[in-house]
């Protein structure tokens, strides 16, 4: 009696730091579900870019950077339950979330591409955000694609020089100005000769992601393709 009732004051201590609920709806999950629950995954809005070479977020970077692919996991619409799930990844200290989302993406575009990539390289934030923040949201999906794909990931190789002002309401040759010449590559060797999988959170016009694979492609990347937690419609 003494050990049960002591494994729940122990249980409670620990729920109380580390609470298990699902970070979409914020039920209660079960057990096998990690951070987001079965019913949210089946209901987020999946693009299922992965399956179509030619997806809309495909077409809209070609002709302005040669890419093997684009795809993105989700639909992003104001409102709905991915923008409030990729608000609390980015702002509520919930990485996990990223990391998991990572996972279950990287299971498929292991699928539809395998063995395409040899690296992975998120879009980094400007140092100054990111110690504001204490993580890069989009290093963290990266960290799960990582995992599933069982390819390297590193936030050392690309960085951020300027910080420049955010995206939203700018028009797109606004966005493109504000993102051009801001990456730098510190280390060419990590990267040289191989098929890099560019990832960010949330894709709009696709200016950044631009940028960062111009920046990669100069400095000796093979190719480039692109995976998103999220693209605008």
């Amino acid at each position: 009696m003494t050990n049960t009732f002591t494994k729940e004051i122990i249980h409670d201590f620990v729920s109380l730091f580390f609470p298990n609920y699902c970070r979409a709806c914020h039920g209660s999950l079960v057990k096998g579900e990690e951070v987001i629950c079965s019913a949210c995954m089946l209901e987020l809005p999946r693009t299922n870019y992965h399956e179509d070479p030619e997806n809309p977020l495909f077409k809209k970077l070609t002709g302005r950077i040669r890419i093997n692919h684009a795809s993105a996991f989700f639909h992003f619409r104001k409102g709905n339950k991915v923008q409030e799930l990729l608000h609390t990844l980015k702002y509520k200290n919930q990485p996990e979330i990223g990391v998991m989302l990572g996972r279950a993406y990287g299971s498929l575009i292991n699928e539809a591409f395998p063995n395409l990539y040899d690296f992975i390289i998120p879009v980094p934030l400007h140092k100054s955000r990111k110690r504001k923040r204490g993580y890069n949201q989009s290093a963290e999906f990266a960290k799960g694609l990582s995992q599933e794909l069982a390819i390297p990931y590193s936030e050392e190789v690309l960085e951020r020089v300027i910080a420049t002002t955010t995206q939203t309401k700018k028009s797109k040759l606004n966005r493109w100005e504000n993102v051009n010449e801001v990456f730098n590559v510190n280390n060419p060797t990590p990267i040289r000769d191989r098929n890099i999988l560019m990832v960010d959170d949330v894709v709009t016009t696709g200016a950044t992601l631009e940028a960062c694979g111009h920046t990669l492609l100069k400095n000796g990347s093979n190719s480039v393709g692109i995976a998103c937690i999220a693209a605008t419609q």
